[in-house]
């Protein structure tokens, strides 16, 4: 009797036992099930684009149009869902000032405090080379829209920057092999050059002067002239190539300095004297210089809108930005609005929004941008845009003065070889 007891209630433990399991697997699953469903009801995580461009100082005037422009592409993809379907972006500006302190200061705040995956700008190459290994050291993105030293790219190569911008050696040479040209036919043999003394001015003046070098060596520069970025005083730098009496002047100034510059210039009569060809004007000397910048100056820049307006997505981009800020685009603005798109294209191409998957799938990616079709070189992560000359001539078709005679350098007929750029690496 005692051991039938005994032997139920072995039973009676056995079956107790699997109903527990039972049990806590049914609640086990019923825990996973509902954290899974509470996964898929958090919404996807946004992501984070910092701008790092001056809202006050020197720059201030590119920096306006790149901002907006940016500012456009991030509505655009919101409004359409472009990011994957899933991930709203949210923007954030970080004040510059135009100086690389501020610039590293700016840059890190916003990578630690608004967790920013990707960070756009600069104005001004030493601003861009400065953030350049923050970015890196952070694992961020960093996409060069604006400031465009070959050193951005070139030297202490970092695989998370990358840009959208005809960089400094890219728009020297194609400056140079025109001025050649030019030299030819007109019997130039002496020059003089004046450029902003920091990281873009020293750069694109050194490309200017060794590329034109190679293309017309019997031409002697007789000085070169370094004012200080900001500069606001050129009567001085004016009088002194007036003394020297070059057969052309070549001027490396952007921005405000530029303006003051050209205004300076015009006063003294000075285009009248001396041939300026290659300037960087852009569309913003043309529309805020239109009443006084000179008629038949040969004029570099980097990407009018005007160039492109057969590619549906140019002629779409310049509706909206006139639409929304009643203006026409300028180049910081077209290339600060193709950076975004590149950036779009990258993750959609990697289809997640991991940077280290989407900085893979960037690399020598083709992409679809308002200036067309281009592609980032391997090597350096340069897209390989084209460099723009082109007379200074009005058009009815336009309140402001356009670019005549427009002449494109596409991108892989300007840039320095992949031989040249592992050798200066070394």
């Amino acid at each position: 009797m005692k051991e039938n007891l005994a032997i139920g209630r072995m039973k009676l433990l056995a079956m107790t036992g699997a109903t527990a399991i039972g049990l806590a697997g049914l609640f086990s699953a019923a825990f996973f099930a509902g954290n899974e469903a509470h996964a898929e009801d958090k919404p996807p995580a946004p992501y984070h684009i910092g701008v790092a461009l001056p809202l006050t100082g020197a720059g201030t005037l590119y920096s306006k149009d790149g901002i907006d422009a940016i500012r456009l592409a991030v509505e655009e993809v919101n409004a359409t869902g472009d990011l994957l379907g899933k991930h709203p972006v949210r923007m954030f500006i970080g004040d510059t000032r135009t100086t690389p302190d501020a610039a590293v200061r700016e840059t890190t705040a916003m990578i630690l405090r608004d967790q920013i995956r990707c960070v756009l700008g600069t104005y001004s190459s030493a601003c861009a080379m400065a953030i350049k290994p923050v970015a890196k050291k952070h694992k961020v993105l960093h996409i060069a829209a604006i400031s465009n030293s070959e050193n951005i790219t070139k030297t202490d190569y970092s695989p998370y920057t990358f840009s959208v911008v005809p960089n400094s050696y890219m728009q020297a040479k194609a400056v140079a092999l025109g001025v050649a040209r030019l030299a030819g036919e007109k019997g130039w043999k002496t020059y003089v050059t004046i450029a902003s003394d920091y990281e873009w001015g020293r750069s694109t003046q050194t490309n200017f002067v060794h590329q034109l070098g190679k293309a017309a060596p019997e031409l002697s520069l007789k000085k070169d002239l370094w004012p200080r970025l900001g500069e606001t005083r050129f009567a001085p730098y004016i009088a002194k190539m007036i003394s020297l009496k070059p057969d052309f002047v070549y001027a490396s100034l952007a921005s405000r300095d530029n303006i003051v510059w050209m205004g300076t210039a015009k006063t003294y009569h000075f285009y009248d004297q001396f041939p300026c060809p290659g300037s960087l004007i852009s569309v913003t000397e043309l529309i805020t210089q239109a009443e006084t910048i000179p008629r038949g100056i040969i004029g570099l820049c980097r990407a009018p809108f005007l160039a492109h307006m057969d590619i549906p997505l140019m002629r779409r981009f310049v509706e909206k930005f006139r639409a929304m800020y009643h203006r026409y685009p300028s180049d910081w603005a077209v290339m600060s609005y193709d950076a975004i798109h590149a950036l779009k294209q990258g993750i959609r191409k990697a289809g997640t929004i991991d940077t280290e998957k989407v900085k893979d799938a960037m690399k020598g990616m083709t992409v679809d941008t308002t200036r067309g079709r281009l592609f980032f070189r391997d090597i350096d992560n340069q897209i390989s845009c084209s460099s723009y000359i082109g007379v200074v001539a009005d058009d009815p078709a336009y309140p402001f003065p356009v670019y005549k005679e427009l002449v494109e350098i596409k991108g892989p007929d300007s840039w320095r070889s992949e031989q040249e750029i592992l050798s200066e690496r070394k």
